[in-house]
C-alpha cells in the first residue's frame, strides 16, 4: 500500500499517527541512504581526479626556514606537476588557534568550505581536534603510499598516547638533541642530571624556550622524566598520586634552576629560533632541537660554526612522529589526501631527509622500499652535527601521553614563571 493510501484509509488521529509514521520511516530511509553512500569511499583513482584543479591551504607552523621552503618549493612544484594540485603553506604561530576556530565552527553548523584543508598536527592538538569530531576521516589508511608506515610502531599507531585510528597521517620523525659547540664545551654535560649542575655551576649561559612552546615543554618533560625515574612509568594507566609527587618535584627543580639561567630565569627564549641565535652569538652554550639534523643545516647555512656537535642524554632524549590531518569542514579533502599521500612518497622522504634541504627523519620504514631507494637513502651525506641512526634509535624515548603534557605546561607556568 503506498503511502498516500495509507493516509487515505485512516482519518482523525490514526491519521495524524500514521503521518508521523510515514515521515520518520522517510527519514531513517534517508540517513541510512546516506550513511551507505558515507560508508564507500571514493576509489583512488576519482580522489585524483577531483584533487585535480584543487588548491590546498596548509596551515602549520611556520617557524623553520628549512621546513618552509621545503614545502614552498619542492613540495609545491610536486604536486603541482604530478597532480595538478596547488599547494599554499599557511604559517601560523601555535596550531592550536585553528584548532580552537575549527570548533567554534563545529559548533556553528559550518560543516563545509573551511579555510584549512590540511593540519600539521600532533600531541595535545590531534587529542582535542579527535575528541571533538574536528577531523575529517579516517583516510590514511586509503593513500597508497600507506604500505610504506611501520603502522605497528607505538609513536606512528599512538600519538602522545592517542589512539590515531587513521584520522592522521605520518610525515616525518624528530628526537630531542643537546647543541653544543665542542669549541666552546669541548666536554658537555651527557645526563640531565650533569647537565643541572652544570647550570647551577655556569650561571647565565643556560636557557630553554618559555612553554608552551614545543621545545620549551619537552626540556620541561626532559626533567618531568629525570626526577620521577624515567619514561616507562608514564606509558602506563595514571596514577594521580604519582603524577602529582613528580609534577611537583619538577616545578621545584625548575624554580631552583631559573636563578642560574640567562637573565636569571626572568624571562625565556619565545621559540627555539630565538634560543638558536642566542647560542649563536655566544649568550648560552647550549640549543636544544627537536630535529637531530637541524644543527648540521646551520652549519651549512653559515649560522652555526663548524665546530657544533650535537649530543643525546645517556637515560635517552624524547621523540615523537609527527603528521598532517584533515579538517571536518575542509573545502578541498582529495587534494589534501593526494598532498598527504605523497608526502610518504619515497621521493619526497629522500628529499626532506637530505641535510641539504631539511635533514627531517623519514616517516616511512626504509626497510620497505625497493633496494634502489634504500641505497639512495643510505647515500645522502650525514651532516658533522648529526648522531648516527643507531645511537639516536636507542637512546629515543616515548612521549607521555597528551594529558600529562597539557598539564607540565599549565603548572609550569603556574608554580615556575609566576613564581619569579
Amino acid at each position: 500500500m503506498t503511502a498516500l493510501k495509507l493516509m487515505n484509509y485512516y482519518s482523525g488521529p490514526k491519521r495524524q499517527r500514521c503521518c508521523v509514521a510515514i515521515l520518520l520511516l522517510s527519514l531513517t530511509l534517508s540517513i541510512c541512504w546516506a550513511s551507505s553512500a558515507a560508508a564507500e569511499p571514493l576509489s583512488w583513482d576519482d580522489v585524483l581526479k577531483r584533487a585535480r584543479g584543487q588548491t590546498v591551504d596548509w596551515f602549520m607552523w611556520g617557524g623553520f626556514p628549512s621546513t618552509n621552503a621545503y614545502v614552498n618549493g619542492f613540495v609545491a612544484s610536486r604536486v603541482s606537476e604530478l597532480y595538478g594540485v596547488t599547494l599554499r603553506q599557511v604559517p601560523v604561530t601555535d596550531i592550536a588557534e585553528v584548532i580552537s576556530k575549527l570548533l567554534v565552527e563545529k559548533q556553528a553548523g559550518k560543516t563545509t568550505g573551511g579555510q584549512a584543508d590540511l593540519l600539521w598536527i600532533n600531541g595535545e592538538n590531534f587529542r582535542t581536534a579527535k575528541r571533538n569530531g574536528l577531523l575529517y576521516g579516517p583516510f590514511a589508511d586509503r593513500l597508497p603510499n600507506q604500505v610504506l608506515v611501520d603502522w605497528s610502531r607505538p609513536s606512528v599507531y599512538n600519538d602522545f598516547g592517542e589512539p590515531v585510528e587513521n584520522l592522521e597521517s605520518p610525515w616525518g620523525s624528530a628526537q630531542v638533541v643537546m647543541v653544543y659547540d665542542s669549541a666552546r664545551t669541548p666536554t658537555p654535560p651527557v645526563s640531565m642530571g650533569a647537565l643541572l649542575e652544570w647550570v647551577r655551576s655556569h650561571p647565565g649561559r643556560f636557557t630553554y624556550p618559555a612553554p608552551p612552546d614545543f621545545t620549551g615543554s619537552v626540556f620541561v618533560r626532559q626533567v618531568f622524566y629525570h626526577v620521577s625515574g624515567g619514561a616507562a612509568i608514564w606509558q602506563e594507566p595514571m596514577n594521580e598520586k604519582r603524577f602529582t609527587v613528580a609534577s611537583e618535584e619538577t616545578y621545584r627543580t625548575l624554580r631552583e634552576l631559573a636563578p642560574y639561567l640567562w637573565r636569571d630565569g626572568k624571562t625565556y627564549p619565545e621559540n627555539p629560533e630565538r634560543l638558536s641565535q642566542l647560542f649563536a652569538d655566544k649568550e648560552v652554550d647550549f640549543a636544544i632541537s627537536y630535529h637531530p639534523a637541524e644543527p648540521s643545516k646551520k652549519i651549512l647555512d653559515g649560522l652555526y660554526p663548524p665546530t657544533v656537535r650535537t649530543f643525546v642524554f645517556e637515560e635517552g632524549t624524547i621523540g615523537n612522529t609527527h603528521f598532517v590531518a584533515i579538517p571536518f569542514n575542509a573545502a578541498h579533502k582529495e587534494g589534501a589526501m593526494v598532498v598527504a599521500d605523497f608526502l610518504l612518497s619515497p621521493e619526497a622522504q629522500l628529499k626532506k631527509a637530505d641535510p641539504d634541504v631539511w635533514g627531517d627523519f623519514p616517516a616511512i620504514d626504509v626497510n620497505r622500499l625497493d633496494s634502489q631507494w634504500q641505497a639512495r637513502l643510505a647515500e645522502l651525506p650525514r651532516g658533522v652535527a648529526t648522531l648516527p641512526d643507531d645511537v639516536l634509535q636507542s637512546h629515543r624515548l616515548p612521549e607521555p601521553p597528551s594529558d600529562i603534557l597539557i598539564r607540565l605546561e599549565k603548572g609550569w607556568e603556574d608554580h615556575v614563571l609566576k613564581k619569579r
